[in-house]
């Protein structure tokens, strides 16, 4: 793995066969389904353009394994394939090998600095590892590439990372931070609705706020399970919206709902880190109660 990896890292710096319109792929794949996918992929078994939509539905699918091994056959067609090498790197960071992967986004950003999935894989690194300044300023640069650059679910997820990194800054910060950070959540959130209003980020983002905020600056839990159940109907394989869910139910004080939900998104997804945090009682990513103020 390390040898394949550095090989990688090495390859990010040579020129591709030719380059892949890596933002109409993404939206492409965001529209096809994995049969259409697959079909396509056995058609033309060398075609880097139907490899990479396979790989990116089998990542809408929330299968890194499958898709790993597509980005991986990109990369035995042609190796310089930045959009393949980000491929595998989001494949790792999927399957919480984030150090292995950082390198290589690292370098996909440093040499081709308009590709904006490395920079929102690289963001959602910096959140879990709770650098949220780091994570902040990663989305922002995509948001600042705009709309005719990035395509829309990178754009939308790059909202929402933006505005859950200030949120977490706010949280985290003194008072000043708590004003100006926690105002700023909302904002970034109505952007992204407008770009793309039944997304499941967009209503994740909507359900974590109106459970996140203070009391004093409009918790609804109601508000946070109305949001959040939408979002599961949308993407029932998102294990984080599982998380917030049980803890808005936690609030209206139904623990059997809170332990189902809580147990869905680590059947869904045993490693996910604001799962266990919430569960061991660390709260790093935050705990709520209805004695919280």
């Amino acid at each position: 793995m390390r040898i394949f990896v550095i090989l990688l890292a090495l390859s990010v710096f040579s020129s591709s066969t030719y380059a892949l319109d890596w933002k109409s792929l993404h939206e492409k794949a965001d529209s096809t389904t994995l049969i259409q996918a697959k079909r396509a992929a056995e058609s033309n078994p060398d075609s880097l353009e139907d490899l990479y939509i396979l790989g990116l539905v089998y990542l809408n699918e929330y299968n890194a394994e499958e898709a790993e091994k597509v980005f991986r056959r990109m990369l035995e067609i042609d190796l310089s394939s930045i959009e393949a090498q980000w491929g595998v790197a989001e494949c790792l960071r999927r399957k919480y090998q984030c150090d292995i992967c950082i390198r290589v986004i690292d370098e996909i950003i440093a040499s081709h600095p308009e590709f904006a999935p490395a920079y929102v894989s690289l963001s959602y690194i910096k959140y879990i590892k709770m650098d949220f300044n780091a994570s902040a300023r990663l989305a922002y640069r995509v948001i600042k590439l705009g709309r005719k650059r990035v395509d829309l679910t990178n754009l939308v997820r790059a909202y929402g990372l933006l505005a859950g990194a200030k949120g977490m800054i706010a949280h985290y910060g003194g008072p000043i931070s708590k004003i100006i950070n926690g105002r700023a959540v909302m904002p970034y959130l109505k952007e992204a609705k407008k770009l793309q209003p039944d997304s499941p980020s967009v209503l994740y983002g909507l359900g974590s706020y109106y459970l996140l905020v203070p009391w004093a600056f409009g918790r609804d839990p109601d508000k946070a399970i109305e949001y959040l159940e939408k979002a599961i109907k949308v993407d029932p394989k998102f294990a984080d919206i599982y998380v917030r869910l049980a803890q808005a139910y936690r609030l209206k004080g139904d623990e059997g709902k809170y332990d189902l939900y809580l147990g869905k998104a680590l059947e869904i997804d045993p490693k996910n880190v604001i799962a266990l945090d919430i569960k061991e009682g660390r709260c790093k990513f935050i705990c709520v109660s209805p004695r919280d103020e």
